[in-house]
């Protein structure tokens, strides 16, 4: 999953040039290996419509 909704919940990366973070990361090795094997990325900001349930 990537985390990229800085507005609803956290944006770090630092795939798709997202900010690095010690708390959790998504490397563009990880995001590279993930398009090639045919992963699906879900993307926060744009395919969830409600990130908490208080939303």
């Amino acid at each position: 999953m990537l985390h990229d909704d800085d507005a609803r919940e956290y944006a770090y990366g630092p795939a798709q040039g997202l900010p690095d973070s010690k708390i959790g990361t998504f490397t563009p090795a990880l995001h590279d290996e993930a398009k090639k094997d045919g992963w699906t990325v879900i993307s926060m900001k744009n395919d969830w419509k409600r990130i908490f349930a208080f939303q």
